[in-house]
């Protein structure tokens, strides 16, 4: 994991030049208006001018890194806050300061909303969390130094504002360069451009091995938007267990693994199963939810997680510990294949996928390009020498280390997840399949009562619906999408409900306070005597601003830290509903410290735990974790688009709570204002408890799998009702 954290850090440098420039301008502004002599709405226009700018490219940045790529699209980020740097250093006037600002918006405004997209492209699922937890890190980090670099210059005797700006461009410079000779293209993407061969070479430099096969297959599977899917319970077992036999009916299928050789065998759960064994049933978690109001989706993610074992970290798979994976091969039969795959796929492959999606960038040459160059390996690695014999006989069974992004010691397609495939009526049908983690079941191998010894099985939960991968249908139709952003993809009900999700939270979080508390910490801590106790040392009352701001975003970087941890074990969702209340509590304590007056310093006491209790519990949650959502609940072929559109109402409504805070405090004073941030906290609760899922350790193709799967389940009980 060490290739895909590297890169997140240089990918995050844009937010920390973000972070690093909205702190300067707001110490900056104190001299420029001394040089410039300007008219309050004309101080007004040069800080807004960034905002502006950010609103502005934000509705077209989405569909141009669709079109083009997600790395352009952050070379140009750093190239806008390049040269926003250089103008402001040497800004004659306000005209040329106003342009500045607006290419640093550009910049910022491409850097907030790609930046969460590409780490989570590169990252894993198990520390996908905590990776897209870096750019509020480097944002405050960056806010923090900045305040200590204007609060170093305001003790000059002429602070010179055009330094003070001018010095973004030279980390924005360290920028360009990581972004130009290091950045690698997003994998995803280059997958749904077809170009395959680059797509392998970045996910080994990503995963720091050779063989990608299993997550090369997740890529391509994930250019599927929609389409019909289903939820089984599945018995699972090695293909050597061949003593599984039929019960009521109910017969045995292989599945094949994206590897040659890699096969199993699985059967559907039968109710007398369900009962007996105590067995979970995902359509049950879909069902009961209903009742209770909270969308179907929120329990159908929550069924996966329940009693699950955790993803992250170094995870062997509980589904045949001895192999680390459900999946196995054969390394002593290297030509043993089914007979369709032998017959349907070999003489199919070549043939149906001749006019698969690619770009005009994409090599002619017929090498890795052809999907099935990636996905099914002819050849052994080096890897496969490694082998262990199998528990129930004599054979011998190939183990691919370092085979996932799981960890060392496990398969599959990241978090606990596997992939099979089952070839049926003409066409592949995809299996994302999960092993159930109920406590009834005793562990995760549980004897089949089959009536003969030796059977040993698995539960696992598997969504199923059709491939992308497979030869054409029996009615002709191509199975590869097309390529590009598809505006009529943001009518499929999947994803209308996860841009109810994204648009949701990102107003939501704009209105929950932050501005304002930031606005009022200054006074809250000259309240406390923070600026007496400041001006002993000899500071002016402006050098004790900045000192007293740069304090206050110390406090953001030990919470940020512990969010950092928290966001892969407790999850997104857990981290929403505990925070949130934090919020909620420590708004109410403010506007009651301003309508109960008990002493002036039990006030001050008061009012400023409650603004480090909000700042503090504020980034753990709902700073960084809907751009985290936003990142992770869209198809990959329309991330960019829909990104795109939940950026721009994040940029609005930030624009709207800047600008009408002024007017909110002079007409309802500050009591009214954190009553209506209160408020706005509490539907916040209300929201994400019954419309936000939980995503953590889960691969991306699947969590938009499961949120299409979801509102197509739940679509006949809205008709109905």
């Amino acid at each position: 994991m060490k290739g895909a954290t590297l890169v997140a850090l240089a990918a995050t440098i844009g937010n920390f030049l973000q972070g690093w420039d909205n702190a300067t301008i707001a110490g900056a502004m104190v001299y420029i208006n001394k040089d410039m002599n300007l008219a309050t709405s004309v101080q007004g226009l040069v800080v807004a001018m960034s905002l502006i700018g950010a609103t502005v490219i934000t509705t077209c940045s989405g569909p141009i890194s669709d079109w083009l790529g997600r790395r352009p699209m952050l070379i140009l980020a750093s190239v806008m806050y390049f040269l926003s740097g250089l103008i402001m250093l040497w800004s004659p006037n306000v005209y040329v300061l106003c342009l500045a600002r607006l290419l640093d918006g550009f910049g910022a405004g491409l850097a907030v909303t790609l930046v969460p997209v590409y780490i989570s492209e590169t990252a894993p699922p198990e520390i996908r969390g905590q990776l897209n937890t870096l750019p509020q890190f480097l944002g405050s980090g960056g806010m923090f130094l900045s305040y200590c670099m204007v609060f170093t210059m305001s003790l000059s005797d002429a602070p010179s504002w055009r330094a003070m700006l001018g010095v973004l461009s030279i980390p924005s410079l360290v920028y360009l360069l990581f972004t130009v000779f290091y950045l690698p293209e997003s994998p995803r993407w280059l997958v749904s451009k077809g170009r395959m061969d680059e797509a392998k070479k970045v996910l080994q430099m990503l995963c720091g091995r050779e063989d990608v096969t299993d997550e090369m297959a997740l890529l391509v599977e994930g250019l599927d938007i929609g389409g019909e899917k289903t939820l089984e319970d599945l018995l699972v077992t090695l293909e050597e267990h061949e003593t599984l036999e039929t019960v009521d009916g109910d017969g045995q299928m292989r599945l094949l693994g994206t590897h040659e050789n890699q096969s199993y065998i699985a059967r559907p759960v039968t109710d007398q199963q369900q009962s007996s064994l105590g067995l979970r049933s995902r359509h049950g978690s879909l069902a009961n939810q209903s009742g209770i109001h909270k969308d179907p989706i929120v329990g159908l993610f929550d069924s996966l997680h329940e009693k699950m074992p955790e993803a992250g970290g170094n995870t062997k798979s509980g589904i045949f510990p001895n192999f680390g994976s459900m999946f196995s091969t054969n390394a002593d039969v290297p030509h043993m294949k089914p007979a369709h795959w032998e017959k349907d796929v070999e003489s199919q492959f070549n043939k149906d996928h001749d006019d698969y999606a690619t770009d005009d960038n994409a090599p002619d040459d017929d090498s890795d390009n052809d999907l099935r160059s990636p996905l099914m390996s002819r050849q052994a690695t080096s890897t496969d020498k490694d082998v262990i014999p199998h528990p129930t006989g004599g054979s011998t069974l190939s183990m691919r280390r370092h085979s996932t992004l799981n960890g060392e010691n496990s398969m599959g397609i990241g978090g606990g997840w596997h992939m099979g495939y089952r070839y049926d009526n003409g066409e592949y049908k995809r299996y994302y399949l999960k092993e159930d983690g109920a406590e009834s079941r005793r562990g995760s191998i549980v004897s089949l009562p089959c009536g003969h010894d030796g059977g040993s099985y698995v539960h696992a939960s598997a969504l199923v619906s059709r491939s992308v991968l497979g030869p054409k249908s029996v009615h002709g139709s191509d199975v590869a999408p097309p390529t590009g952003p598809l505006w009529s993809a943001l009518l499929e009900p999947g994803v209308k409900r996860a841009l109810v999700v994204g648009v949701g939270i990102q107003i939501l979080q704009q209105f929950s306070g932050i501005n304002g508390v930031l606005y009022y910490t200054p006074q809250i801590l000259e309240r406390a005597g923070v600026d007496i106790l400041l001006s002993s040392f000899g500071l002016s009352s402006i050098s004790a601003s900045f000192l007293i701001s740069g304090l206050t975003t110390l406090l953001m970087l030990p919470a940020i830290v512990v969010a950092m941890r928290l966001m892969d074990v407790s999850g997104r969702r857990a981290l929403l509903l505990w925070t949130i209340p934090v919020l909620i509590v420590s708004l109410v304590a403010l506007f009651i410290s301003e309508l109960v007056q008990i002493s002036k310093v039990v006030n001050a006491a008061l009012s400023t735990v409650c603004v480090v209790l909000y700042i503090c519990f504020f980034v753990m949650g709902y700073g960084p974790i809907p751009n985290i959502l936003c990142s992770e609940i869209f198809p990959t072929r329309v991330r960019g688009l829909c990104i795109a559109i939940c950026a721009m109402v994040f940029w609005i409504c930030d624009i709207i709570v800047t600008y009408s805070l002024p007017v909110l405090l002079s007409s309802i004073g500050l009591v009214g204002v954190f009553s209506i941030y209160a408020a706005v906290c509490v539907i916040s609760w209300v929201f994400v408890y019954l419309k936000v899922p939980e995503t953590k350790g889960m691969p991306l193709e699947v969590i938009t799998d499961y949120f299409a799967f979801g509102a197509q389940a739940s679509a006949p009980s809205k008709d109905d009702t």
